[in-house]
């Protein structure tokens, strides 16, 4: 296994002055890879393990993510049982997808068999029905089973994240009890913060911290020092709202429960952590019309996520279009209207976007329920309308200089308003009614308010153009 130890180790190992992994900005030094590199191309096993046992399992996931695909499976060949498989969970899904079709089922099997079962599932999840069949069946009874049944959860749930390792003991125990039995014990998680109480059929009672059984004597009873406020969390539950009850309750560990109320798992701060990550940066990318890219994607695999909302946005551009089209004769008659209209829709653009950003964000997050919803929209129209007011004596001032028209001038700041009002209302209606029609927000939103501040901004401006200076 990898271990973690200092880089400072290493230097004083008969290596001499080898660069540091990282340099100052974070970023991996390319010379310690170059290096890397040619003791990879000497194929000398003891020199590859020596070089990278100074290294953290996340350092690792990063060393292979910058190396050829070549050299990752030599380096993961040399390290042999030294390889650390859950430096596998830190690499992107790309990558990692790519080595388990290189890397032997055998192999696969025995690394697993070493991480927690949070970590295995992870890895294990995204390789194929036989080939994860066969992974499975060489592991322990055991541990297969656990496996086996945190899969069988639906993806991006509690149960899929869980750790099916954890201390489980009954009521009537003493502390004593308990400590003796921990001492003993060879199979506990290598990492735990409570303890969970259950009655015989496993149903969660109460849970006790490490801190307050250790200052607990040894003849007090466990039921009289447990927390009896459980918390727990339904294996089919969305991961998403798990991290929101870490957050709400500050919470480092959180207990997993099935249908019958069973204890079955632990979640962890750790993945909790990682789940936050995911989460937020999957609402970045279907906001920006992405879907689920990766930096290690291809070129045909990146055109795949991103085409389809490029389709709707260019179906969206016709349509706004269509309303300049509408008025192509007034713009013929009076060329400021082209230079100044694309001011407004921008603008109004711009300002949807802002509003749309705080809704599908707050729905995400769940911060938006029936006692706030009136108010963020009071709020939203009321900051469209005030940009609106603001931006239009600007846009208007300027339109009055740069063209001598103070009547195209007002044209413009009345536009201003009505398009930016537009945007606010629609910044924030949209979301939520996409939400209330089981439609993800964040991926539908913009190409909706981008068209009615388009249309919206277009239409006004080149209309009251229209009537102000009798084009129509």
């Amino acid at each position: 296994m990898v271990q973690e130890q200092s880089q400072t180790a290493l230097l004083n190992d008969g290596f001499g002055d080898i660069p540091p992994l990282r340099e100052e900005d974070d970023q991996i030094n390319r010379d310690w890879v170059d290096q890397l590199v040619d003791l990879i191309a000497t194929d000398d096993s003891d020199e590859v393990k020596a070089f990278m046992m100074p290294l953290h399992a996340a350092d690792v996931g990063d060393v292979l993510e910058v190396l050829s695909a070549n050299d990752r499976m030599g380096l993961i060949r040399l390290l042999g049982d030294e390889f650390d498989y859950s430096a596998l969970t830190e690499i992107d899904d790309g990558i990692r997808l790519d080595l388990m079709d290189e890397l032997p089922n055998a192999d696969i099997a025995r690394g697993v068999q070493e991480l927690d079962s949070d970590d295995a599932v992870y890895i294990l999840e995204d390789i194929a029905g036989p080939d994860q069949a066969e992974i499975l069946a060489a592991l322990p009874t055991f541990e297969r089973l656990a496996l086996r049944r945190s899969l069988d959860f639906p993806d991006e749930t509690a149960g899929r994240r869980m750790q099916t390792d954890f201390i489980a003991i009954p009521p009537f125990w003493t502390v004593g009890q308990t400590i003796d039995y921990m001492r003993e014990a060879e199979d506990l998680p290598d990492d735990f913060y409570q303890i969970y109480v259950v009655d015989p059929t496993y149903n969660l009672l109460g849970t006790l911290a490490l801190d307050r059984m250790l200052r607990a004597k040894r003849p007090d009873r466990i039921e009289s020092i447990m927390n009896n406020n459980v918390i727990d969390v339904p294996a089919e539950e969305d991961q998403e709202e798990a991290a929101r009850l870490f957050e709400r309750y500050d919470l480092v560990e959180l207990a997993v429960v099935d249908d019958s109320n069973r204890m079955v798992g632990v979640l962890t701060i750790d993945d909790i952590v990682d789940v936050i990550q995911e989460e937020a940066n999957e609402d970045i990318k279907r906001l920006a019309g992405v879907g689920d890219e990766e930096v290690s994607d291809n070129v045909w695999d990146a055109l795949r996520s991103r085409v389809t909302w490029l389709m709707v946005n260019l179906v969206t551009a016709v349509l706004a279009s269509m309303v300049i089209g509408l008025f192509d004769a007034t713009i013929s008659q009076m060329v400021a209207l082209a230079v100044l209209m694309p001011i407004v829709a921008s603008m109004g653009g711009n300002a949807g976007t802002q509003a749309m950003t705080v809704t599908v964000r707050a729905l995400s997050t769940k911060e938006l329920d029936r006692f706030n919803i009136r108010r963020l929209i009071t709020r939203e129209v009321l900051v469209g309308a005030l940009n609106g007011v603001i931006f239009a004596l600007i846009i208007g001032l300027v339109a009055t200089v740069w063209f001598a028209s103070p009547l195209l001038g007002g044209v413009i700041g009345v536009a201003m308003v009505i398009n930016m009002f537009a945007a606010g209302v629609s910044g924030i209606l949209i979301p939520i009614a996409l939400d209330r029609m089981n439609i993800d927000p964040a991926v539908a939103s913009t190409a909706f308010v981008t068209t009615v501040t388009d249309v919206v901004g277009f239409f006004a401006f080149l209309w009251l153009a229209g009537l102000a200076f009798g084009l129509l």
